[in-house]
């Protein structure tokens, strides 16, 4: 069975916090309420407005060339003034003043594993509403394409308090999908590049638990556009605890096979098939071209957001 595929019975029967507010009235307005009270609110302290380091974006209009200065992108290097200079010049543009962001969102069955107040679902929504609130407070527009067992809804760009709403709510309102065909990815990053077309920032949140193919469409997106992959994952995923026997449900397909978790070869094998699914998805994610991060159902949310930020900084220095 795959790791980050099963699911168990006992706890998916408890009802998730989304799940919960989902049933009240205002439960859009109350989770974002809590989100910029808890998440938001210590970001503006942590990251001290700097969301640059987060979001950043070029525009297609050249305002000037410079000689390069180390840290400088390599990408945007002239090398046609390079030759003529006998040094490395770099282009600078003017940055667009109003960034355009899209969340390709994955609402398959594997996203519902989880304690019953962590589910990867429930990481999803968080870390969306609180990614679009940040974006809209500076005048910036978001938009989504939700998928589950196909592409279920796409809701249009917008700005304001109004559209992360509207975000919020649609993602609430999704169904929980029973067992179904395995998840094909491709189908999402596909519907994105026909519909998208202006350059923007495409958030891919899912947990990658997928049909093969799907790095072709995702690569061809960062040819188009500036692409994170949030990719979603719970501890049990990666190492089971010593409980004794547990009955395990493939959240895909369905099937369920009792396991005996106090057999210490076991649950090694089960962290070797971990440890290769991991070391997979970062061969793919290197062939897509795109820059992953990983949030864990577990971590705090406010302190992940920093983290990437830091990711990100990190690696433009070192282009």
């Amino acid at each position: 069975m795959n790791p980050g595929r099963m699911s168990r019975p006992d706890v998916e029967a408890g009802r998730s916090l989304a799940a919960e507010e989902a049933r009240g009235v205002g439960a859009p307005e109350q989770l974002l309420y809590r989100l910029e009270w808890h998440v938001i609110r210590r970001l503006d302290g942590l990251l001290q407005g700097d969301y640059r380091t987060l979001f950043y974006g070029y525009g297609v209009d050249l305002a000037d060339l410079r000689e390069y200065q180390p840290g400088d992108d390599i990408r945007y290097i002239d090398w046609n003034v390079t030759a003529r200079m006998d040094a490395p010049y770099v282009r600078q543009y003017h940055e667009d003043r109003e960034l355009t962001a899209w969340f390709l969102l994955d609402l398959s069955p594997s996203m519902d594993f989880g304690l019953w107040s962590r589910q990867k679902r429930n990481a999803l929504i968080d870390f969306v509403a609180t990614v679009a609130r940040l974006l809209t407070r500076h005048g910036n527009r978001v938009g989504a394409i939700l998928y589950g067992d196909r592409v279920q809804q796409r809701i249009p760009a917008g700005g304001g308090r109004l559209q992360v709403l509207r975000l919020i709510n649609e993602l609430l309102k999704q169904p929980r999908l029973p067992a179904a065909p395995f998840t094909d990815l491709s189908v999402l990053l596909t519907n994105a590049l026909t519909v998208i077309k202006q350059r923007s920032l495409l958030f891919v949140v899912s947990d990658f638990i997928s049909a093969a193919g799907w790095e072709r469409p995702l690569k061809l997106l960062s040819r188009r556009h500036e692409v994170l992959t949030i990719r979603l994952w719970d501890p049990c995923e990666r190492e089971l605890p010593d409980i004794g026997l547990i009955v395990l449900q493939d959240a895909e397909t369905g099937e369920q096979v009792t396991v005996d978790t106090s057999d210490r070869r076991f649950r090694e094998a089960y962290q070797a098939l971990a440890r290769q699914r991991e070391a997979e998805l970062a061969e793919l994610f290197r062939r897509a071209d795109v820059e992953p991060l990983a949030l864990s159902t577990q971590e705090d949310l406010a302190q992940a957001i920093v983290r990437f930020a830091a990711l990100r900084k990190q690696r433009r220095r070192h282009r």
